[in-house]
């Protein structure tokens, strides 16, 4: 995994590189099209110039030229890279090179001689080349030249478009490099961050520096950060929590089987040793069973077989248990339903499960006298009871792991490791449905499961 990381590209390079790419294909893109329209406009400028010099000296030519004047004409335009042609034998110039003879044969210049003027474009030699012949009475003469040596010589341009190419790329490499490092530095620093929180570190925080996706990812360490300790410290309470609750019961059968095992206590004393070593393996086998069932909701495979159930036949049910274990303990149980089925999308077993879990919780904290009401309503079912209550800032965190466990340990009655209302929210979850807290018109706490009606 390591080598993997370490052989990818980094994002200043990227950066660099998309930058330098951006920029020579916008270079080349330009070069093209410019030496389109550069290449046609300086065809047809050489074209319309040569034509020009052409009638100039057409018209020099028209009445009886010196020689010592035609010559400083010629010389003018041979000066310019302008190849002048005699047409026939009457007038007496240079014979013309052999990429020049290609391009005057190719141009048919030689129809000046029947008195038509020729204009034309030809290639020869791998070049473009202009011809403009006129005849005179004097004799018919061409001009030839390419468009590389016209008045907007291609390769100049040429020569210009690769400068740019070359500048261009070279400003792609700085801007590239520079914007590539500045995106790249506030990343590093959050994957160093990152790093450091996988080593253990809790204490790491990013500053929330660069581009706006940059400073969003940098929130997100400080706040998965700032989550993980939350965590961590919920997680060492709750370990805490869980390990008093199994060192009581293990503290009483210890001394109990002690005491069985050395003969201290034999008789009627032996008989409630053993209960009360029976009570504390069960209060033991309850808090492992809520533990691996808390474990086992978090599994992908954990699994609910949903059906329709009618709240009113499952709380009926539920209430032949739940009245007798209140009477036992001196509270006043009570059943609200409608006198019509209420039914629901749910697991059964499971929300047989919850009840249970939200009775117990309340049966454990009602004083006697006061009253533990099951309730079934459209799509909800409610668990209310008369006892103490919770405080108004308890509420939200009531169903979170361990939580109050050792905010009301020793001033109220508690459960096992304060797992219970956690495993309820964590099935009714499974279940697709909610559940909320909040208080009781009997002046304790109402708990209220709400399903999607079926």
């Amino acid at each position: 995994m390591s080598d993997t990381v370490r052989t990818r590209t980094s994002l200043a390079f990227r950066v660099t590189a998309s930058c330098l790419l951006v920029a020579i294909v916008a270079v080349v893109v330009a070069a093209l099209v410019g030496l389109r329209l550069v290449g046609a406009t300086a065809r047809q400028v050489t074209r319309d110039v040569l034509a020009q010099q052409a009638d100039v000296v057409a018209a020099q030519l028209a009445p009886a030229p010196t020689a010592a004047g035609f010559r400083a004409v010629v010389q003018v335009l041979q000066g310019q890279d302008v190849a002048v042609v005699g047409l026939g034998d009457t007038l007496r110039l240079p014979a013309p090179g052999p990429d020049v003879a290609v391009a005057l044969r190719r141009a048919d210049a030689d129809r000046a001689l029947t008195g038509v003027p020729v204009s034309a474009v030809v290639g020869a030699d791998g070049r473009t080349w202009i011809v403009e012949a006129r005849p005179t009475p004097a004799g018919a003469f061409a001009l030839a030249r390419t468009t590389d040596t016209g008045p907007l010589g291609t390769g100049l341009i040429r020569r210009n478009l690769a400068f740019a190419l070359l500048a261009g790329a070279a400003v792609a490499l700085l801007v590239g490099g520079v914007v590539g490092t500045l995106l790249a530095r506030p990343l590093r620093r959050t994957a160093s961050a990152a790093h450091m929180l996988r080593t253990g570190r809790r204490d790491v925080r990013v500053p929330l520096a660069g581009p706006g996706e940059v400073a969003e990812v940098a929130t997100a360490v400080n706040e998965l950060a700032d989550a993980l300790t939350r965590s961590e410290r919920r997680q060492r309470e709750f370990l805490l929590s869980v390990s008093h609750e199994l060192r009581t019961p293990l503290t009483a059968v210890r001394g109990f089987a002690e005491s069985l095992a050395d003969g201290v206590v034999t008789g009627d004393g032996a008989r409630a040793a053993g209960t009360t070593i029976l009570h504390e393996a069960q209060r033991l086998d309850r808090l492992v069973a809520d533990l691996m069932e808390l474990a086992r909701l978090e599994a992908d495979d954990f699994r609910v077989d949903m059906t329709t159930v009618d709240l009113v036949a499952l709380l009926t049910e539920a209430a032949a248990v739940w009245r007798a274990r209140c009477a036992a303990a001196g509270v006043d149980f009570r059943l609200d339903l409608p006198p019509a089925p209420v039914p629901v999308r749910a697991d059964p077993r499971r929300l047989r499960q919850v009840v249970d879990g939200l009775a117990e919780n309340a049966l454990r904290l009602v004083p006697a006298g006061a009253p533990l009401v099951l309730a079934a309503r459209a799509g909800t079912v409610q668990v209310r009871d008369g006892g103490p209550g919770l405080a108004p800032d308890d509420y939200p965190l009531v169903f979170e792991r361990g939580a109050l466990h050792d905010r009301y340990r020793g001033h109220r009655p508690v459960g096992t490791g304060g797992v219970g209302l956690a495993l309820v929210h964590g099935l009714v979850t499974r279940m697709g449905g909610t559940i909320s807290a909040s208080p009781a018109p009997e002046g304790g706490a109402c708990f209220t499961v709400a399903f999607r009606s079926s």
